[in-house]
């Protein structure tokens, strides 16, 4: 198969209900692209798998493998990385997630959801994309900037009307975001981001990399399968 100059998959943007759901609301675009799952039959499966509140890339692909989709999660770490205790944006549940997010790899194997430890290159994401796959990436949204949004958005603000925001820019903010194209000629990477229902984000190759290899994200990413 000879390079495309540039993909645009149609996944449909779905926004995010709250500030902990982004990882679940970029499970749905996917579901809704390549396996379309009930809304009944996805919260029956986010309750038996506890998503509620707090969820690790581990527990999407979990999400996927009860949904019946293929999928491969690949990461640097195989469970949690104890330096994340002192970033601002794990302390406040990191001792009550440790335990279960390292139960959660140690099973994964024997469970069938598919974990590798290794990286992933942007070039591996490309091709994973002109094949008509898609992928769920954690990126570090202090750091990634959309070229076609007018100004970035305040992750910590879903918050129900009439009350008031007190955002301080972290160091690091964990956000899942769903790639779902590239344009070789302009060096972007397309993506949904579940924080709109309007709209697919561009980026560039560089702003891209970063964002997903930043430290706090793992170089946590999803590869998801169409014929599944």
């Amino acid at each position: 198969m000879a390079d495309s100059a540039a993909v645009l998959l149609d996944v449909p943007p779905i926004r995010q209900s709250y500030h902990w759901d982004c990882g679940l609301a970029c499970s749905r675009m996917v579901l809704r692209y390549l396996h379309p799952v009930s809304d009944e039959d996805f919260q029956a499966a986010c309750w038996e798998l506890k998503l509620t509140e707090s969820v690790w890339t581990i527990d999407l692909a979990y999400l996927l493998h009860h949904l019946g989709v293929g999928h491969c999660f690949c990461t640097q770490t195989l469970g949690v990385d104890k330096g994340f205790r002192n970033q601002s944006f794990y302390r406040k549940r990191f001792d009550t997630e440790e335990d279960r997010v390292n139960d959660l790899f140690l099973k994964a194997d024997g469970k069938g959801v598919t974990v590798k430890k290794r990286s992933v290159t942007v070039q591996e994401i490309v091709a994973h994309l002109e094949d008509g796959h898609v992928a769920i990436v954690l990126i570090n949204a202090v750091v990634l900037s959309c070229e076609l949004c007018a100004a970035p958005v305040k992750y910590c603000c879903f918050l129900p009307a009439g009350q008031k925001c007190f955002c301080r820019k972290p160091e690091y903010q964990g956000h899942f975001v769903v790639v779902c194209g590239f344009n070789r000629t302009t060096g972007c990477i397309l993506y949904n981001n579940p924080a709109y229902s309007d709209r697919v984000c561009c980026t560039s190759f560089s702003n891209f990399e970063e964002a997903r290899r930043s430290y706090g994200t793992d170089e946590d990413i999803l590869f998801v399968f169409k014929d599944s």
